[in-house]
C-alpha cells in the first residue's frame, strides 16, 4: 500500500497548482520562501553538494521532496522556509507527515535532481549494491531521467521589469510576490487590496486585519490607520475585492489578461492631466500621459503654446518672460514687471503730489496718495511753489493746522490740514449759534441780562449740574462749564474675575482691569487627572453647576463640549504606551491611551527565532507564537516535556518526575514527591523546646529557625501556660515561664453544679482563686422529673430491671414520620431537635418555621402531630411554611428519639425475618460485620475536635484506615472506620483496636464503654455487641433476669441511683440519713399502682 503511494507520488512530480489534491499542508519547502533560493542563508549555501542536500532533507523530514512538496493544496498555505536575514545557523525544521513505505537508492546523477524520483518502487530484478562503488545505470532509468528533464517546469525568478506595473503582474503570476503583512505569497486567484500611494499589494484577509487593529481618534470619530508598505494615512476602509481600475467587484479571471485585472480599460482619472488612462486594466501607477495637450496661454496673455500631455504645467502655467504691461489698479500707470502669474500688485511710481491746503508738496508713491480734491489758494501758497493759479489738486493731508480766519475776522480755525474754499468759513462763536450755555440746559436769555451782539462777548455758565456722559459710562457731576469734562472720581465696585470678591475703588475712566483674588479653583479638568489650581478662576461657579447637574444625572451623557474654557486640559498626556517605547503625544485625556501609531522596521523573532514577522510591524507587536518545540534544559536535569516555543518570561512546564526529597524539618525522607515541589513538608508537628523551657513547638513542618516563638522577646511563648491550678484546671493564661502561676484571676474554667440526684445540672465558671480554691456555691434542687425517676429507679430495683439496658419496643412515631426520617436522616433530626427545644421551652407558645418544599412540609405536620402540636401551613409558594401551636393537647415531647425508634424497627424487622428464614427451629441468621465503634455513656461538653485528639496516637497504629466521628441523638458517640480492604478484615482490625481504645479512653474518663458495631450510611446502628439476642427481649428479659439476679441488701446510706454520667455534684455531706425504702414483693401490682399515681 505504501509502495503504490510512493509510485504514485512520483510519477507526476510537474502536476499543476491548481491540479493538486486538497488537505493538508505538503511536507516540503513553502512556495515563495522555502522554493526559491533561501534568503536566510550566506552566499554559497545554496551551491552545496548532493550529500548535504541529501542529509538536511533526511534531518528536516523523513518524507523524501517531490516538486509537489513546493506548495501545499490549492488555497492552502505550505510550510515556511528559512526567514530573511534570521539565524542563519538554526535549522528550521517543519512537521513531518506519516511514513511511507518504498524508497530507491540516488545516485550521483539524481543528486543534482532533489525533486526527480524513480517511477517504481522496489525491483526484483535490481543489481546487488556494493558499498562505496557506483550503482549500473539500468536503460528505463536514463530514459526517465531525460523525460523528467524534458517535462519538468523552471520556476521563473523575480521580475525586472523596468516600470512597476508590469513587475507588480509577473511577481504575481509566477508566485514571486509578497504579502507584506503576513510574508506569504499573493496568488493570482487570491482576494488582493492595493495601496493608492504606495501601489503595495496584499491580502485582502490580512490588510483587514491590520485594519481592525487600527488607532480610533475618539474626538473626531474618524478611523486612523496607516499602510503596511509604505507607513502613510489612510482614510479609507478596505471593504470590498475589485479590479485594480475598481470597475468590477470579485473579478473573476481570464484567460489572456494579468491577474486581478476585469479586461477593461483602466480609465483612471490623472492627476495633472485631462486624459483618462487609456490602458488596460493595470495594477500600480498609471504611466504619463503621451498625448498632445491643450494649447495654453502664457501669464500675460501675449504668446500661446501647444505641447505633449505630460509636459504640459498644468497646476503652474508658464511664463514668456516679456514686460506685462497691464494697467495698474491707478488707473494711470501699467506693469513693468516680467510676465507673471497673478494680479500685478499696487503701483510704486513715485509722483509730485501737492497737500489740500496747498503748503507742502513732495513725490511720494502713487498707491499712497489719497483721493485728489479741488482746493481754494487764497494766499496761503508759498511763492516758490509751483503752483499757479486760484486753484490746485490736493491728494495728502500735511501735519500744519490750517489757520485760516473766520469770517468774523478775529477768531482762526484750528482744524488740520484740509481743503479751502473760496469764502471764509462762518465763526463757531457768532451769537446766531451760541444760544445756549455751555452744558445745553439754559438758554443764554435767561441768564443774561443783554444778548450777546459779537462773537467776542463771554458766554455765561447756568447753574445745573453738567450731566454729559463719559468716556467709563457715568455723568459729570460738576457745575455747568466750558470746555471739557474733568476726570471721573465717583467710587464703583469692581468684582473679581471669579465674581466672588467686590472691591471699592475709584473710577478709572473705562480702562478698568479686573483684579485677581486669591481664591484658588479646585474644579477637576476635563482629562478628569489634574486640577485648575489657578487663582480667581471665572469659570468655577459655572464648573460647580456642571457636577451639580451630573450628580443628579448620573445616566446622561456629558461631552467636552459643556466644559468650561478654563478647564480644558492642554498639557500633553505624557504617558507610556503599551509598547512601553513610546508616549502619548496628543492632549490629557480621560480613559486608556491608544495604541502607538508608530511601525516596526524590525524583524520580530520569537524565542529560539525560528518563526519570524517581517516588517513593517505595528509598534508594541508581540512576538509571534511559535509552533516549534521548546528547547531550554531544565535546571534539575530530567527532559523536557513536549510544548510550544515561549518567551523567557514565561516558565516552562513544571517538571512531572517524582523523586525523593528531604522535608524542610530534616526528619523524612518523602517518596514520589513532584520534582518542581520545593517546600516539602511531613505534616508533623516540630516538637522541639521553645524559648521557655516548658512547651513544645506546636507547628506543622517548617524550616529550622522559624518556630513560632521566633518572633517573641524574652523566654516566653504565645502558648497558655497549661500548668495545673490548685482547683485542678489547668491555666489558660499565656505563657509566663519561668515565674509560677499567681492565680491571683479568679478561674475561667467550666464547671457543673447539680442536684441531690445529678440528673439536673447547671453550667457555671470555677471562679477559683489561689486565697479562695474551693468557693461555695448553691446546688439545684430536684424538679418532679427528679423525683420520677427515682421512683422508677426504685421500681425498677424490685423488678431487678438494669434502666441502661432495658428498652420497650414501643414506638411513639407514626409510619409516615419514620419512613421520612429513613430517606432524609439529617433533615429529620435537624426539625427534630428544634422541636423538642420548642416542647421543652414553656414560655414559648408559637414556633414558625422557614418556608420549604411541600415534601418536607408533610413531614412536619406528621412529626407535629406526634408531638401532640397543632400546624398549620401558611402564605403561598414559594413562601408557604409552617407554623407550630401548644395547646392543651400538648404533654410532653416523646422520650424517645427518632433515631432510637428506627434502631427498634429495624431490630424487630431483622427479628422477624431471621424467624421467616429459619423454619422448624433452624437458626440460620445473617451476620454484619462490624465497621464502627460504639461509645457509650460520654462526659458532658465532650467535643469531636477533643475526641480526635486524645485519640490520634491510637490511630497511628492503623495508618490504612480512615475513622469519622460522630454523635448520634441518643446521646452516644459513633467512631466510623473505612478502608479499602474487606469487611471481615476491616472487622479484624476493629476488634484488635477495640482494647487499646477503651483502655484510653477509660483512663482519661471520657466514656464508660466501648462496643463494636454496624452502622449504615445515615449512621443508624444496625449490629451491637450490646443487643440482646433473640428471644432475650420485653418482658421475657425481665422475668429472667429478675429470676437470676441476686437480691443485694439494702445499704444504709442512700439508695443506689443510676448515674447518668459522671459529673461530680458539688456539695457537702448530707448529714441526715436517708430513709429506707420498702421493697415491694408484688412487682405487678406495684406497676399497676405507679401508672394510676403517673396518669
Amino acid at each position: 500500500m505504501a509502495d503504490s503511494q510512493t509510485s504514485q507520488t512520483s510519477s507526476n512530480p510537474t502536476r499543476p497548482r491548481g491540479r493538486q489534491p486538497r488537505g493538508g499542508r505538503s511536507f516540503g519547502s513553502r512556495g515563495g520562501r522555502g522554493s526559491r533560493q533561501q534568503r536566510g542563508q550566506k552566499n554559497g549555501e545554496g551551491s552545496q553538494g548532493p550529500a548535504t542536500d541529501l542529509q538536511t532533507s533526511t534531518a528536516s523530514s523523513p518524507i523524501p521532496s517531490t516538486s509537489n512538496s513546493q506548495r501545499g493544496g490549492r488555497g492552502r498555505r505550505p510550510t515556511r522556509g528559512p526567514r530573511r536575514g534570521a539565524n542563519e545557523g538554526i535549522q528550521r525544521t517543519t512537521l513531518g507527515g506519516p511514513r511511507a513505505f518504498g524508497g530507491h537508492l540516488t545516485t550521483d546523477a539524481e543528486a543534482g535532481e532533489p525533486n526527480s524520483a524513480s517511477p517504481v518502487g522496489l525491483n526484483a530484478g535490481a543489481p546487488a549494491f556494493v558499498p562505496g562503488q557506483p550503482l549500473p545505470e539500468r536503460s528505463h532509468d536514463a530514459a526517465f531521467k531525460q523525460q523528467v528533464r524534458s517535462t519538468a517546469k523552471r520556476r521563473a525568478s523575480k521580475s525586472t521589469a523596468s516600470d512597476l506595473p508590469t513587475r507588480i503582474q509577473e511577481d504575481i503570476s509566477n508566485g514571486q510576490y509578497e504579502c507584506v503583512i503576513c510574508t506569504n505569497e499573493v496568488l493570482p486567484n487570491s482576494k488582493v487590496w492595493s495601496c493608492s500611494i504606495c501601489w503595495t499589494v496584499t491580502h485582502m484577509s490580512c490588510v483587514k486585519k491590520w485594519f481592525s487593529n487600527r488607532t480610533r481618534n475618539s474626538e473626531q470619530d474618524q478611523s486612523n490607520w496607516r499602510c503596511p508598505g509604505c507607513n502613510s494615512p489612510m482614510t479609507d476602509e478596505p471593504a470590498t475585492y475589485h479590479c485594480w481600475c475598481s470597475k468590477e467587484i470579485n473579478p473573476k479571471s481570464i484567460p489572456g489578461i494579468g491577474p486581478h485585472s476585469c479586461g477593461q480599460t483602466c480609465s483612471k482619472p490623472r492627476a495633472t492631466c485631462p486624459h483618462p488612462c487609456p490602458l488596460e486594466c493595470h495594477a500600480g501607477p498609471c504611466p504619463p500621459c503621451l498625448l498632445i495637450g491643450p494649447s495654453q496661454s502664457c501669464f500675460c496673455g501675449k504668446h500661446t503654446s501647444t505641447k505633449r500631455c505630460g509636459e504640459t504645467d498644468y497646476t503652474h502655467g508658464w511664463s514668456c518672460h516679456e514686460v506685462c504691461g497691464d494697467l495698474l489698479p491707478c488707473g494711470e500707470h501699467e506693469c513693468q514687471k516680467e510676465c507673471h502669474p497673478g494680479l500685478c500688485g499696487s503701483c510704486e511710481v513715485p509722483v509730485l503730489s501737492h497737500c489740500y491746503c496747498g503748503r507742502e508738496s513732495k513725490e511720494i508713491p502713487c498707491e499712497q496718495r489719497g483721493e485728489k480734491q479741488v482746493s481754494y489758494n487764497y494766499g496761503q501758497v508759498n511763492a516758490e511753489s509751483d503752483i499757479t493759479g486760484h486753484t490746485h489738486w490736493g491728494s495728502f493731508a500735511c501735519e500744519a493746522v490750517c489757520g485760516r480766519l473766520f469770517d468774523c475776522g478775529k477768531h482762526h480755525c484750528k482744524k488740520g490740514c484740509h481743503t479751502q474754499d473760496e469764502n471764509e468759513t462762518h465763526c463757531p462763536f457768532s451769537p446766531d449759534l451760541i444760544t445756549h450755555c455751555p452744558c445745553g440746559k439754559t438758554p443764554l436769555a435767561e441768564i443774561m441780562d443783554m444778548p450777546r451782539e459779537s462773537c467776542q462777548d463771554p458766554i455765561f455758565n447756568c447753574e445745573l449740574i453738567c450731566n454729559k456722559s463719559l468716556s467709563c459710562g457715568h455723568f459729570c457731576q460738576d457745575a455747568c462749564h466750558s470746555g471739557s469734562c474733568a476726570p471721573c472720581m465717583q467710587k464703583m465696585e469692581i468684582s473679581c474675575r471669579c465674581g466672588r470678591t467686590k472691591t471699592s475703588s475709584i473710577c478709572h475712566q473705562g480702562m478698568v482691569d479686573t483684579p485677581e483674588c486669591m481664591r484658588v479653583c479646585r474644579a477637576q479638568l476635563n482629562c478628569g487627572r489634574h486640577e485648575h489650581g489657578e487663582h480667581c478662576c471665572p469659570g468655577e461657579k459655572k464648573a460647580t453647576e456642571r457636577v451639580t447637574t451630573r450628580r443628579k444625572n448620573r445616566n446622561a451623557r456629558f461631552t467636552d463640549d459643556e466644559v468650561e474654557a478654563e478647564h480644558i486640559c492642554t498639557r500633553p498626556c505624557g504617558r507610556d504606551l503599551k509598547c512601553a517605547r513610546h508616549r502619548c503625544q496628543q492632549m490629557c485625556h480621560k480613559g486608556p491611551c491608544p495604541s502607538c501609531p508608530e511601525a516596526i522596521f524590525e524583524e520580530i523573532s520569537c524565542d529560539c527565532g525560528r518563526t519570524v514577522l517581517q516588517p513593517p510591524q505595528p509598534c508594541g507587536t508581540r512576538p509571534p507564537e511559535c509552533r516549534f518545540d521548546c528547547t531550554r534544559p531544565r535546571p534539575c536535569g530530567h527532559p523536557q516535556l513536549s510544548h510550544n516555543c515561549h518567551q523567557e518570561g514565561e516558565q516552562c512546564p513544571k517538571c512531572p518526575f517524582l523523586v525523593e526529597k528531604r522535608c524542610i524539618c530534616g526528619k523524612k525522607t518523602l517518596k514520589n514527591q513532584p520534582c518542581w515541589f520545593k517546600d516539602t513538608r511531613c505534616g508533623l508537628p516540630c516538637g522541639q523546646k521553645l524559648k521557655c523551657g516548658t512547651h513544645t513547638c506546636m507547628k506543622t513542618c517548617h524550616r529550622s529557625g522559624e518556630c513560632e516563638d521566633v518572633d517573641i522577646a524574652g523566654s516566653r511563648c504565645k502558648q497558655p501556660c497549661g500548668k495545673s491550678r490548685r482547683c485542678g484546671h489547668f491555666d489558660a493564661e499565656q505563657c509566663h515561664a519561668p515565674s509560677a502561676c499567681k492565680e491571683d484571676k479568679p478561674c475561667p474554667a467550666k464547671t457543673f453544679i447539680t442536684c441531690n440526684c445529678q440528673r439536673r445540672k447547671q453550667e457555671v465558671k470555677c471562679m477559683a482563686t489561689k486565697t479562695n480554691p474551693s468557693p461555695q456555691r448553691e446546688m439545684l434542687t430536684c424538679d418532679e422529673e427528679c423525683l420520677r425517676l427515682q421512683r422508677n429507679a426504685r421500681l425498677a430495683d424490685a423488678l431487678n430491671i438494669d434502666p441502661t439496658t432495658h428498652m420497650d419496643g414501643h414506638v411513639p412515631y407514626s409510619d409516615t414520620t419514620l419512613r421520612f426520617y429513613k430517606d432524609n436522616a439529617q433533615f429529620a433530626q435537624a426539625y427534630e431537635r428544634e422541636y423538642r427545644v420548642f416542647a421543652a421551652d414553656p414560655t414559648q407558645k408559637t414556633l414558625r418555621l422557614k418556608p420549604m418544599r411541600s415534601y418536607q412540609r408533610a413531614f412536619l405536620h406528621s412529626i407535629a402531630e406526634d408531638f401532640g402540636f397543632d400546624s398549620e401551613s401558611a402564605d403561598p409558594e414559594p413562601h408557604r411554611h409552617v407554623c407550630l401551636f401548644k395547646t392543651p393537647r400538648f404533654v410532653s415531647a416523646p422520650m424517645k428519639t427518632l433515631a432510637q425508634c428506627m434502631k427498634i424497627r429495624t431490630t424487630a424487622q431483622q427479628t422477624s425475618l431471621m424467624q421467616s428464614s429459619a423454619p422448624g427451629g433452624d437458626n440460620t441468621t445473617v451476620t454484619l460485620s462490624y465497621n464502627a465503634l460504639l461509645l457509650s455513656t460520654p462526659r458532658f461538653g465532650l467535643t469531636t475536635e477533643e475526641l480526635d485528639s486524645t485519640l490520634q496516637a491510637v490511630y497511628a497504629a492503623y495508618p490504612d484506615v480512615k475513622f469519622h466521628t460522630s454523635f448520634l441523638p441518643s446521646d452516644e458517640v459513633v467512631i466510623k472506620a473505612s478502608c479499602g480492604y474487606t469487611p471481615e478484615i476491616l472487622e479484624s482490625s476493629l476488634k484488635s483496636l477495640k482494647p487499646t481504645l477503651s483502655h484510653t479512653l477509660k483512663r482519661v474518663g471520657v466514656v464508660r464503654g466501648v462496643h463494636l458495631c454496624h452502622v449504615d450510611d445515615s449512621l443508624n446502628v444496625l449490629r451491637s455487641e450490646k443487643t440482646p439476642a433473640q428471644g432475650e427481649g420485653g418482658w421475657s428479659a425481665v422475668v429472667s433476669r429478675s429470676a437470676t439476679r441476686p437480691k443485694q441488701a439494702p445499704a444504709p446510706a442512700t439508695p443506689s441511683i443510676p448515674l447518668r454520667s459522671n459529673f461530680v455534684a458539688l456539695k457537702k455531706e448530707s448529714k441526715k440519713k436517708a430513709e429506707l425504702q420498702p421493697v415491694e414483693e408484688d412487682w405487678e401490682a406495684a406497676a399497676e399502682k405507679l401508672e394510676e399515681e403517673i396518669g
